[in-house]
């Protein structure tokens, strides 16, 4: 599936490709719907229709991810339900141990995400993922979301990279879909990013679930 010969760089999503999903769905699917509940005195059912419908709306944008726009759209300390779940931020099956053979090899490691500063922050503690990476990119940072074009280009000013000898690991295909459209060569997704949910089938990449299965050769010298 990965021909590490022709790979220079290596850019990782975080939640659903380096980290379990299961943590961010029990935040988002279960969690943030009792707390809007309780707030605004209705059911649990009506509050995550209403946030649903909200996230449909929205979907895709910068406004999608950000932390603190939902903390002003709900009026609830958003951190509150992330911090009741943090027992679920766990590595995907051998993603530690592929993260550190890449940087073995001399290939740098660069997370790329949509995850906002306050969520990353929040597996950091939990997890060290940050401190396993050589550099971190949210789209927070930049302004645009991985959907957009800007978002690579801002990565590129960040940390220069030959896009056509760079893999990109990722779990969502509309992200998976603009990367492809800059350039990037080597594109993969992932078949289980929540743990708690079944397998994933008609994958529109090459799909992997233990990151062990495509441990990373050497660089060659060209």
């Amino acid at each position: 599936m990965i021909d590490w010969n022709q790979i220079d760089t290596v850019l990782f999503d975080m939640d659903g490709t380096l980290l379990d999903l299961h943590y961010d769905n029990r935040v988002w699917n279960e969690l943030l719907p009792s707390h809007y509940a309780r707030m605004h005195g209705i059911s649990v059912d009506e509050a995550g229709q209403r946030l649903l419908d909200h996230m449909r709306a929205i979907f895709g944008s910068l406004e999608f991810y950000c932390l603190d726009y939902w903390e002003r759209h709900t009026a609830l300390d958003i951190m509150a339900p992330h911090r009741e779940a943090t027992d679920l931020i766990t590595w995907r099956p051998g993603a530690l141990e592929f993260l550190r053979a890449i940087r073995a090899t001399g290939r740098p490691a660069v997370l790329v995400t949509n995850a906002h500063r306050r969520s990353i922050n929040i597996k950091q503690t939990h997890s060290r993922i940050v401190d396993e990476l050589d550099l971190t990119v949210s789209s927070h940072d930049v302004g645009y979301p991985k959907e957009a074009t800007g978002f690579w280009l801002a990565v590129q000013d960040l940390h220069p990279f030959d896009p056509a000898r760079t893999l990109f690991i990722d779990d969502n295909a509309e992200v998976l879909h603009a990367a492809r459209r800059y350039g990037i060569g080597h594109i993969v997704t992932i078949a289980q990013p929540d743990s708690a949910r079944p397998v994933r089938t008609d994958l529109p990449y090459p799909a992997i679930h233990d990151f062990t299965t495509c441990m990373p050769t050497s660089r060659s010298v060209r």
